[in-house]
């Protein structure tokens, strides 16, 4: 047998469980997890997400009661998703401005249910309008600095309701430094704003369209506004734009297919950075579980520990109710 240069011997710090725990370079706790939940009208109702194993859309009373469980795990925010009923989707996404909608609903009822949990609102259009897009159409083109205003609308109606982040998903151009300004000239300096900075146009999000019921209105796609799946310092000027404009926090989605720009944008803004663990993220890992391929806790821990690594300081997950039960055994 040839001889050996043990001098240095890395599996001695692997060796125990205790060991293992000592030298843990990153740790995922309770405190970095957002959870996405969709609002459905009506009461007492659940219905499963068909294409999100363990996912359901919730009736607003049925929400309050999932916001108490959240709150009793240690659950920082959840993040809210309507399903806009078709007979209240319009061109313009008028819906978006009523001070009754879902999400302005569900704001109250959280907030009264569970006044420790932060409540988190997408800003974008495309829950609202009849053709899917997050802004306003002219023909085939989506036009920037009109849909900004009414996003501004759209953000002042959220902050109204009670939420605590205004969270834009829609990509706009400029439209950070709007919605700051008006939230602010509005006595709403302190509710903040937490920018997909980094969104990019993407075959991982199906499964959110149809929890939300968006998917079969989308005319043609979004590539015209999200980020081309190819680009990485283009990520980085974004990121830049939002912070300046005002930007409390930043987000990039996808999450797992796009690690490589979490870790670019914390080590270059050192900015609060979170992912988006997106549907197709989920179900990917979902349907293998369901398949036997997957030990489900396994994965899904192994995954969300991938975005810490990465430098996220949280991340919006539809596991995070599984992982704060787990967590709390000790897990």
């Amino acid at each position: 047998m040839a001889s050996l240069d043990l001098t240095h011997r890395p599996r001695r710090l692997r060796q125990s469980e205790w060991t293992r725990r000592l030298v843990r370079e990153n740790v995922l706790t309770t405190n970095d997890l957002i959870w996405p939940i969709f609002i459905i009208d009506g009461e007492n109702r659940r219905e499963p997400v068909g294409s999100m194993p363990g996912v359901e859309r919730l009736t607003i009373d049925e929400a309050a009661k999932e916001a108490v469980r959240a709150q009793a795990l240690g659950i920082p925010a959840l993040a809210l998703f309507p399903n806009t009923d078709a007979s209240l989707r319009d061109e313009t996404g008028t819906e978006a401005f009523n001070e009754n909608n879902l999400v302005c609903r569900a704001c109250r009822a959280i907030a009264k249910a569970a006044p420790e949990i932060g409540i988190m609102t997408d800003v974008a259009l495309d829950p609202y309008t009849s053709h899917g897009h997050d802004g306003l159409m002219r023909g085939d083109e989506i036009i920037n600095d009109e849909t900004v205003e009414a996003l501004v609308k759209q953000a002042l109606n959220q902050a109204r309701a009670g939420c605590h982040i205004v969270a834009p998903s829609d990509m706009m151009d400029g439209r950070i430094g709007a919605i700051r300004q008006a939230l602010d000239a509005n006595g709403f300096e302190g509710v903040q704003i937490m920018s997909y900075a980094a969104k990019y146009a993407s075959a991982f999000y199906g499964p959110f369209r149809e929890a939300v019921g968006s998917g079969g209105f989308l005319r043609g796609d979004k590539r015209t506004y999200q980020m081309d799946s190819a680009n990485s310092d283009e990520a980085l000027r974004e990121v830049a734009l939002d912070l300046e404009q005002g930007a409390d926090m930043v987000m990039v989605k996808p999450g797992m297919p796009y690690l490589d720009i979490c870790r670019r944008v914390k080590d270059e803004f050192g900015a609060p950075t979170f992912a988006y663990q997106v549907s197709g993220e989920y179900s990917m890992i979902m349907a293998a579980v369901e398949r036997g391929w997957l030990d489900r806790d396994k994965a899904m821990f192994e995954s969300l520990i991938a975005f810490k690594r990465a430098g996220c300081d949280g991340i919006l997950t539809y596991f995070a109710p599984f992982v704060a039960e787990q967590l709390q055994k000790g897990a």
